[in-house]
């Protein structure tokens, strides 16, 4: 999932004032100040060794869920049904118990290079059951919100002056964060290449300005940050998923795999989520041999086993807590079962103190076992939370009262 935009904008700024005193323009500073945290999430940080919980025996242990992957304990679901009828668009999650976080991807087949520590140790969670969308919410859907109440996303705000008293007035223009590919191959040690802010992106402009809609009513909307999806979900009546909530129901009652789907990657050798084949960043390098080059509609991929789609690839989706990497650590050290958890009660990303963290998860179209493997369900993501991106969108859940 990002760098606060006050922040990168001020820097952008700043930088094009400079450089236009020598007659020259900014862009290629402000592409990589745009982005200086929007892909902090891949940095690599340290937490505790692996450590589980110990498991209650209060419900009934699902079957076909055993334990594969050592240090994860069965999946225990809630057996409870549905209370009447699901509210339209959404699945039943019936709630329970479970080891929640990853092992080290590195040590796992297609696990990619990082190790991202701050998805362990595994620890025990239960939750109460929940109604979650089926899909990430559309660009229909959103556009329905905005019609109905008027708003107007942080990506289409123009920057104020009292925000950035510092900045030339003609840079005071809003935008949004866009994937950029290389023309050539390049090392993958510095992300600002493949990213750039761009004057007039957002949710009805995905690519730029002068891109639209059109034929992407049912693409899941982006460029949405924190803000901008709380007030869909408040609008719609329902709320953002907890972390908790996310990684329990986008496991599908499974234990301990890597994927939403199971244990392989390419079940029966077909794609089973919208990621990048091909020499990462480089333009037109993606194969699209999962179906799709860049972005995809919802629901192309067959469903998990509580019937959610596209709960890894696609699109990064937001949840409601506040990203720590050492809150795993902070759970498992108080021993026993952490109930409901809500996420820490602030942020803090050692890599950026300073800015403001919601915790991403499911990954998107651009990730890649080359740089980044987060559509592996127990890994995570974060993103600052007035900062948008075309591969960022989100889902909403419900409570379901039994």
């Amino acid at each position: 999932m990002s760098t606060v935009i006050n922040r990168t904008k001020r820097r952008h700024h700043k930088r094009e004032h400079k450089r236009a005193a020598n007659g020259r323009i900014a862009l290629a500073a402000a592409t990589a100040l745009a982005v200086v945290g929007l892909l902090a999430w891949w940095l690599l940080l340290r937490s505790r060794p692996v450590h589980d919980a110990a498991v209650s025996s209060a419900t009934k242990v699902l079957p076909g869920t055993p334990n594969t992957q050592p240090n994860f304990e069965a999946t225990i679901v809630n057996p409870t049904s549905a209370p009447g009828a699901l509210p339209e668009g959404m699945v039943y999650i019936p709630g329970g118990e479970f080891s929640m976080g990853s092992l080290d991807p590195t040590e796992m087949f297609c696990g990619g290079d990082q190790p991202m520590d701050d998805a362990r140790p595994l620890h025990r969670v239960y939750l109460d059951a929940f109604f979650m969308d089926a899909t990430e919410v559309t660009n229909e859907e959103f556009d329905r919100f905005v019609k109905a109440t008027g708003y107007v996303t942080v990506a289409e705000r123009k920057p104020t002056r009292e925000e950035f008293p510092d900045a030339p007035e003609e840079n005071l223009v809003a935008g949004s964060v866009v994937y950029s590919p290389t023309p050539r191959p390049v090392a993958l040690d510095n992300h600002y290449q493949w990213w750039s802010y761009v004057h007039g992106a957002n949710w009805r402009h995905p690519d730029g300005p002068s891109s639209n809609l059109k034929s992407r009513e049912k693409f899941p909307v982006v460029h949405v940050a924190y803000e901008d999806a709380a007030a869909y979900a408040k609008w719609a009546g329902k709320r953002l998923p907890t972390e908790a909530e996310f990684e329990f129901a986008a496991r599908g009652g499974l234990s301990g795999k890597p994927y939403a789907w199971g244990d392989e990657l390419k079940p029966d050798g077909k794609w089973a989520a919208n990621i990048y084949q091909g020499k990462f960043p480089v333009k037109g390098a993606d194969s699209g041999e999962d179906g799709f080059k860049g972005i995809a509609p919802v629901a192309q991929y067959r469903p998990n086993g509580y019937g959610l789609f596209d709960v890894a690839g696609n699109v990064w989706e937001w949840t409601s807590d506040w990203y720590r990497a050492d809150y795993y650590s902070t759970l498992a050290s108080q021993g026993g079962i952490a109930r409901n958890p809500q996420g820490p009660s602030s942020s803090l990303d050692p890599s950026e103190p300073g800015q403001p963290k919601r915790v991403q998860r499911g990954g998107s179209f651009l990730c890649t076992e080359q740089f980044c493997t987060r559509y592996m369900v127990g890994t995570r993501g974060k993103g600052e939370v007035r900062s948008a991106t075309n591969h960022l969108g989100f889902r909403c859940v419900k409570d379901a009262r039994t």
